[in-house]
């Protein structure tokens, strides 16, 4: 599966389990004519894990394969390029998605999972599968769909390279601005990519740039991963990883 799909199965595995662990209130006998007071409420009683993640399982790939597959592969980027795919992305996590749209991603999933939910006493009745899902769906869309963060926001506590975290940090833009125009010009990559950053050492930093011109950064080298592939960068961080200076 897709790592859509694990935000799904993460997304409806939540609510699952919130359900699961909300105790039935049963209500003291009275004398007669006496109002009855609920009784305290019972500690939860949690399922076995693993019986747990092979039902959520279950109903994650049963539901999440019948989806639309524009909804299964949506993301932030997939929005930025069409904008008609926000009709499954509600306005904010309090919002559920419009009725229509819910009963058309829903209709195709199948009563197995409407029939499990119901035997396990996660729903009511197999009619209330659309409430259920409601809040899955809004959280899983905000998910996939949430932006890239400030590059200030993303500030490492160490080295993305070497992991030294006792020396100053600087960022390294991952497409380097002097070759945005080209880059935008020739299509290699979006506009809101382009102020990506890594934190890196000054060591680290100045070694990325003379591994490759900035032209070569931003077509092939544009993220902290693709740049610790490399073996040359393996082996320089393994070296200047035990650099230390001696405390004065």
């Amino acid at each position: 599966m897709t790592e859509n799909y694990d935000i799904f199965r993460e997304c409806l595995s939540n609510a699952i389990v919130a359900r699961s662990e909300t105790p039935k209130v049963k209500r003291k006998k009275g004398k007669r004519n006496e109002p009855t007071a609920p009784a305290p409420a019972p500690a939860p009683e949690r399922v076995d894990p693993e019986e747990l993640a092979e039902f959520v399982d279950f109903l994650a790939s049963e539901a999440f394969t019948t989806f639309p597959e524009a909804l299964q592969t949506l993301t932030y980027a997939a929005l930025q390029h069409d904008p008609s795919l926000s009709i499954y992305v509600a306005p904010d996590n309090d919002t559920p998605l419009p009725r229509q749209t819910l009963e058309t991603i829903c209709s195709p999933i199948p009563v197995s999972v409407s029939d499990s939910l119901t035997v396990y006493g996660i729903i009511p009745d197999a009619a209330d599968l659309l409430d259920f899902l409601s809040p899955v769906l809004t959280e899983y869309t905000s998910s996939v769909t949430t932006g890239p963060p400030v590059w200030a926001s993303t500030r490492a506590d160490a080295c993305e390279i070497c992991e030294r975290d006792w020396i100053p940090l600087s960022y390294h833009h991952l497409i380097p601005r002097g070759v945005h125009a080209k880059v935008l010009k020739r299509g290699w990559h979006d506009e809101w990519t382009l102020n990506s950053v890594a934190w890196l050492c000054r060591a680290c930093h100045s070694f990325v740039h003379r591994m490759a011109s900035n032209e070569e950064l931003a077509r092939e080298w544009y993220t902290v991963e693709k740049i610790c592939e490399r073996d040359d960068v393996m082996d320089w961080a393994k070296w200047v990883g035990r650099v230390r200076w001696k405390a004065k």
